[in-house]
């Protein structure tokens, strides 16, 4: 084992560059992730496939490029959309979100005190499942005061869970014969993070994909008023509250692409590289998940995440199946 480390770390000169073989091999799996050849499923247990073997050479960047791939990719999406296809999606999806949202805070509450889980570890856990997973962690846990362990185990938490969702979602979806509109709907109010439930809704279908996107990101607005209902409760008025600015840009892109023929006729390309940059970010979620991570998570967190999972991804896709 030591041997095969001392191998990796050795330095190579490429392009008048000196890398060690794992920082090549990592870059070269970048690049394979960002071809059209890697799903985003497949993607995602690359990533933690090369954290339990290789490692993350560049794990201390991590969270800041997902953060912005994210956001970047999340925008390039919007290109491919039109305001009519969106305005209706975001109407159909309305109801559902501010039932699902405060309906899984309260179940949060309940269930981390059932469980005695760390007050702030819980609150993020449930506002993760009840929003957008890491992006809603992010926002809110400098509004609570949140320390970087909890926020850890809470993202953990999430990751994890959105690991299971991307993959296990669209067999589900299939199972039951659902319409794309049906299934991104469903996806976007039951799976907690933007980038698995881009990933999903895109191996099932570009209607799925649309729907899927404009639903969870007008849910992902709600960050706002959840981020000054969190600074009542935890007493914390000094804390910043950071608001999504991508999500205008996302909006500013659908309009650019219905009313403006230059970026209807490039939407198609910039779709297309977004999809690709949202795989990338699935890898490099998976890639962050190393031992460190999961064994901070411990078995208490992700029951409360696998409780409010099922009490949200159930009644959810029953109503949209039997509606």
């Amino acid at each position: 084992m030591e041997k095969n480390n001392h191998l990796l770390e050795k330095k190579r000169n490429f392009f008048g560059k000196n890398i060690t073989v794992r920082q090549l091999l990592f870059i070269l799996l970048i690049l394979l992730c960002s071809s059209t050849y890697i799903s985003p499923p497949f993607a995602l247990f690359l990533g933690i496939l090369t954290a339990r073997t290789i490692g993350h050479p560049y794990l201390q960047f991590n969270h800041k490029i997902t953060h912005y791939l994210l956001q970047i990719s999340v925008v390039g999406l919007g290109f491919g959309m039109n305001v009519h296809t969106a305005l209706q999606a975001g109407k159909s999806g309305f109801l559902f979100t501010v039932f699902s949202i405060f309906g899984v805070l309260t179940a949060g509450y309940i269930v981390g005190k059932i469980l005695k889980i760390n007050k702030e570890i819980s609150f993020l856990i449930s506002v993760g499942t009840a929003i957008c997973g890491g992006s809603a962690i992010a926002a809110v846990s400098p509004v609570i005061n949140a320390k970087e362990k909890q926020i850890s185990v809470a993202l953990g938490t999430i990751f994890i869970l959105n690991s299971i969702a991307l993959l296990l979602f669209p067999v589900i979806g299939h199972m039951l014969h659902l319409s794309q509109s049906q299934f991104g709907l469903w996806c976007a109010i039951a799976i907690q993070d933007t980038s698995s439930v881009v990933g999903a809704a895109s191996k099932y279908g570009n209607e799925a994909l649309q729907m899927a996107t404009t639903v969870k990101l007008t849910r992902a607005l709600w960050i706002i008023p959840i981020a000054f209902i969190s600074s009542v409760i935890f007493k914390s008025k000094e804390s910043k509250i950071k608001i999504p600015y991508f999500i205008g840009l996302f909006v500013v892109a659908i309009i650019l692409n219905t009313y403006v023929p230059f970026f209807h006729k490039i939407g198609g390309s910039l779709v297309s590289l977004s999809k690709n940059g949202m795989t990338v970010t699935l890898f490099l979620i998976g890639a962050g998940l190393s031992r460190t991570v999961l064994a901070s998570v411990g078995f208490k967190p992700i029951l409360q995440g696998i409780i409010l999972w099922i009490l949200i991804a159930v009644p959810t896709v029953l109503i949209i199946f039997y509606l």
